[in-house]
């Protein structure tokens, strides 16, 4: 597990676990119009397996999504599909500058918001 060091102080060292970077990635990802998904073909097969055995819930926190950091700056590589009929730039520039906007707001640095399309719903 990666760790992010935010700051230390008199009172001591603050960290972010890259899961929990994973996580704020995700939430800013399914906030942009035009992404059906998360994850490539492997992991959505993995997830539609747990969601019928009633683990609906496992995974989906940080599917689709990994990050690596360096002290207190954060790379992220997302995995996503895209919703038919839509502009493949439009939607990747609005996913990385949501999550920009949204690890910036939690005090990291960020360097790279890595997109890759996986797939297009519906086609």
């Amino acid at each position: 597990m990666s760790e992010v060091t935010d700051g230390t102080t008199q009172a001591g060292t603050t960290t972010v676990s890259s899961e929990v970077v994973e996580k704020i990635t995700v939430a800013a990802v399914k906030s942009v119009p035009g992404v059906a998904d998360l994850g490539g073909d492997v992991a959505r097969f993995f997830n539609n397996v747990l969601d019928r055995v009633g683990l609906d819930q496992v995974g989906d926190a940080s599917r689709g999504v990994s990050a690596k950091v360096s002290g207190s700056d954060v790379t992220v590589t997302v995995v996503l599909v895209l919703e038919a009929g839509r502009v493949v730039a439009e939607v990747t520039t609005a996913v990385q500058e949501a999550v920009t906007a949204a690890l910036r707001g939690y005090g990291l640095n960020v360097l790279a918001v890595n997109v890759n399309v996986d797939d297009i719903a519906g086609v």
